[in-house]
């Protein structure tokens, strides 16, 4: 008989995410094996089998996948060839290869949007930078490469038609400018008996400088009626892509209260790491019980919280040093999880802080402390 232990999962990366993944599969005794292609992974001597080598390369996808029961993601970038042919010879696929595509691809993300009349801003997809000008009364934009694009990277903000020169000359979308209020984020999962629930909405503040989000404070500032217009999106999305796992669902709330879809991703999310002391199931546990179609657990906000993105110090690079941990332990509520990177640089994701209290401005205050207490330097 078959038991969720005697499952052979294999994990496609070992980064942070996987890394949070594992802790929380350790509860439940899951086996869990890792590919990723750095030989100092962040997940490297927290599993019995880590295998180094290239998540794109489809023979050493194959190889890893071919003995597992079921293949699972941490990151996207993936081959989804070699996912396909071990989904044809019975190795089961979450989130499904041909979901993984969709997302690698920014155009056809806005155009499954567009198909299913998931609201999202308006756009155009070009091939280079030379077919922008033929746009020039829709200005300004955000261009997105199609594919690549990461945490920040591969996003620009073209303002005038006529300064193109750091403009990517690559296939990209170029998303009509959305005046808005706040960004929000919905992480709903899905198991195969197709069961959902969503997560709380959060809300994001990013930072201008590393374009990445600095701050997340759970529960979002909205309405109840916006809130629920976000789990409706959101479960929508997921079942019509019909897919077993967690989606991640980024939002803009525009100046009249209207929620737009700014990407979405099949796997758990920087916009849910505050559940593992915030909310009554993690995101990590919850992926976990979506994907092995256990029941899935109570999202409920336990206390408002607020997660802090603990970033390499720009200027720095090399061996990491955290300067200042002895400072924040003194305050009370105060979650440290460090991600394992032996080197730090700047704008790297080096680990993030969760902030705990009954009172969300209470916790608010005490994160800007902890930001200016604690440092990610290099030795």
């Amino acid at each position: 008989m078959q038991t969720i232990q005697t499952i052979k999962i294999g994990l496609l990366g070992g980064g942070q995410l996987g890394r949070m993944l594992i802790q929380n599969g350790l509860n439940y005794n899951l086996n869990i094996s890792i590919l990723d292609s750095d030989k100092e992974a962040p997940c490297k001597h927290l599993v019995k089998e880590f295998v180094c080598g290239s998540l794109t390369n489809y023979d050493t996808v194959y190889a890893f996948g071919k003995n597992k029961d079921i293949i699972t993601i941490e990151i996207e970038n993936v081959n989804t060839d070699a996912l396909k042919v071990l989904e044809k010879e019975g190795v089961v696929v979450y989130p499904q290869p041909h979901i993984i595509e969709l997302i690698q691809d920014k155009g056809l993300q806005k155009m499954f949007y567009q198909r299913h009349q998931i609201p999202s801003a308006d756009f155009f997809l070009i091939e280079s930078k030379t077919e922008i000008s033929k746009y020039i009364k829709f200005f300004p934009f955000f261009q997105k490469l199609r594919r690549g694009g990461y945490d920040g990277k591969g996003v620009i903000k073209l303002h005038d038609s006529q300064k193109l020169e750091k403009a990517f000359d690559a296939p990209s979308v170029l998303e009509q400018l959305v005046p808005f209020k706040k960004e929000l984020s919905v992480i709903v999962a899905r198991n195969k008996n197709g069961e959902t629930a969503c997560f709380p909405a959060v809300e994001c503040e990013f930072s201008p400088e590393a374009n990445l989000v600095e701050y997340l404070f759970s529960p979002a500032g909205i309405s109840k009626q916006i809130e629920k217009e976000a789990y409706k999106i959101a479960k929508q999305i997921a079942e019509k892509l019909e897919i077993i796992g967690l989606l991640a669902v980024e939002f803009f709330l525009t100046q009249d209260n209207k929620l737009l879809v700014n990407e979405i991703a099949p796997r758990p999310h920087n916009s849910g790491h505050h559940t593992i002391e915030g909310n009554n199931v993690s995101q990590f546990e919850q992926f976990w019980r979506a994907i092995l179609n256990l029941p899935l657990g109570d999202t409920s906000i336990i206390k408002s919280s607020v997660m802090l993105n603990l970033l390499g110090e720009y200027g720095f690079e090399g061996d990491a040093v955290y300067e200042g941990i002895e400072n924040i332990l003194k305050f009370n509520g105060v979650y440290v999880h460090l991600y394992g990177k032996q080197k730090t640089k700047g704008f790297r994701k080096m680990g993030h802080i969760t902030v705990l209290d009954e009172d969300l401005q209470k916790a608010k205050q005490k994160a800007k402390l902890i930001k200016q207490s604690i440092k990610v330097i290099s030795a």
